[in-house]
């Protein structure tokens, strides 16, 4: 019997310990876009923008020198976040612009808000989602189509049956693509949109800048204002943690804040405008940082801080005019210290700031350098709370939990690591070791001069006939020295495994 206890023990009290005394502990995540590793304070000592509160953040918590998104581009990153799967195991390329569908998550595929509602707790979503959902035209076809005429067909009375509300998500304000870039600039309100475009966005108005070039003359609901997006998700995040503090606060929440910032257009909201000596972009980069912030506040006015889990990261690096323009005018830059940028394969364009802070579980002014990617949430939240993920789901999720508690002794957690471009180019990681199945960026066109062209930062190809790339990141962090021909023994590894991985589905041990 004594035996039997002391087994029933070393199960259940880690479990308990946990999650405070037996309640599980609440998760806000807070994904940026297109914000670099370079953008934040505490990341880049040269950064021209003040970051204050995401600088405090990593001073309670634990900053991550080595995270990445899943992909260089947005939508299969969201996609990746929310299933724990590489998105180019569905075979989509490119992004999703205005009434583009299906969802990308099927119906019936686990995803990280439903298996926390299966675990009690109440999950919402505000901001960017941007991996599709199905609109219908009036004779009740649906529409699954990018463009102007796809959303002129629109017809706003019926329900998106694969909105966020159908794939895990107890409640969802906010945008079906990038909220100030496609063709579609009105709100959902769970499954609908209340407030219908009425008519083509006037871009008259609008702020003219080297950041402002990225809005398509899509159609606009009334109301909707280009400037105020990121303040409004704000308003219906704060609600939320209002109205949960007031009515459930015995119940865990889960609250998924996904901004438009720092996504170009830059249009910073009145309020910011030239508070930085960094022009707009630095201006909506300090607005960001003045979101997580009001967060934060939010979670001390609400005595919600100590038995939170907090996360902060961005979906892929800093877009090319950006990039262009910040290093240009202000000396800022926002891909510091990596090669490329968003798109590109090279660290730039996946290296992502990643801060987490959980007062009294993670250590305070901490660092981690384990390799972790953000499709390691699903594994990591479900370690977290208790979860069972089943053999068919989260393939790409590895548990960071040891990492984020501390626990991890330095020894690696992932073994190898999976990345993706917008055009489904892959790389493979181990260790320092890094393969890229592919020649060339796998993004963007270095050859190309001009506004979108990266052609001034192109370097000279030490291996110009090598099929592929391989570097060490240990020993050139800047991706410089191509030992495609030097090492062919790690190439057939990394890319033998990476075949394996795209062959057998799954890539995270089960």
């Amino acid at each position: 019997m004594k035996k039997f206890i002391s087994l029933l023990l070393l199960l259940f009290v880690p479990c308990l310990s946990l999650r405070g005394q037996g309640e599980m502990p609440n998760i806000l995540f807070i994904l940026a876009d297109d914000l670099g590793y370079g953008d934040v304070g505490c990341y880049n000592p040269e950064s021209k923008v003040p970051t204050p509160h995401l600088d405090r953040m990593a001073s309670q918590g634990m900053l991550f020198a080595d995270a990445h998104s899943p992909s260089t581009v947005c939508t299969p990153t969201r996609y990746s976040i929310l299933t724990g799967r590489m998105a180019f195991r569905t075979g989509m390329r490119g992004v999703f612009t205005g009434a583009g569908g299906p969802c990308m998550i099927e119906e019936g595929r686990l995803t990280l808000g439903g298996m926390l509602q299966e675990r009690g707790y109440e999950t919402a979503l505000f901001g960017k989602w941007h991996v599709g959902m199905t609109f219908f035209d009036k004779d009740g076809k649906p529409i699954n189509k990018n463009g102007l005429e796809a959303v002129r067909r629109i017809d706003y009375s019926r329900a998106m049956p694969d909105a966020p509300i159908h794939r895990g998500f107890d409640h969802f304000f906010g945008s079906v693509c990038c909220p100030t870039t496609d063709w579609l600039y009105a709100f959902i309100d769970g499954d609908r949109i209340p407030v219908p475009p009425t008519g083509i966005i006037d871009r008259g108005p609008l702020p003219k800048h080297a950041y402002s070039r990225d809005n398509r003359p899509g159609m606009i609901a009334p109301g909707y204002s280009m400037e105020e997006i990121d303040l409004q998700f704000l308003d219906k995040s704060l609600a939320f943690l209002d109205e949960h503090a007031r009515k459930k606060e015995k119940k865990p929440f889960f609250l998924f804040h996904s901004t438009q910032a720092v996504h170009l257009p830059s249009f910073p909201a009145d309020a910011f405008k030239g508070k930085t000596k960094a022009g707009p972009h630095g201006d909506f980069i300090f607005q960001l940082d003045h979101v997580v912030g009001e967060l934060l506040k939010a979670l001390d006015r609400h005595k919600f801080a100590d038995n939170t889990l907090v996360i902060f990261t961005s979906d892929n690096g800093p877009e090319v005019p950006t990039i262009l323009a910040m290093r240009r005018d202000h000396k800022h830059d926002g891909a510091r210290p990596w090669r490329g940028v968003k798109r590109d394969q090279w660290e730039g364009g996946h290296r992502v700031p990643f801060i987490a802070r959980w007062p009294g579980r993670i250590k305070a002014n901490s660092r981690s350098d384990q390799v972790l990617c953000l499709t390691d949430m699903m594994a990591t939240f479900a370690a977290l709370t208790g979860a069972k993920i089943p053999a068919k789901d989260a393939e790409d999720s590895v548990n960071m939990l040891p990492a984020l508690l501390g626990e991890d002794k330095e020894k690696p957690i992932r073994k190898y690591t999976l990345h993706q471009t917008i055009s489904l180019a892959l790389a493979i990681r181990r260790g320092p070791w890094k393969y890229l199945d592919h020649k060339g960026s796998g993004g963007n066109n270095y050859g190309r001069p001009g506004t979108w062209g990266m052609k001034q930062y192109a370097l000279p190809e030490k291996a110009p006939d090598a099929p592929g790339q391989l570097y060490n990141l240990e020993s050139d962090p800047g991706e410089t020295n191509n030992l495609y021909f030097k090492n062919p023994e790690i190439v057939r590894e990394l890319k033998g495994k990476l075949e394996q991985f795209k062959k057998s589905g799954r890539s995270a041990p089960l």
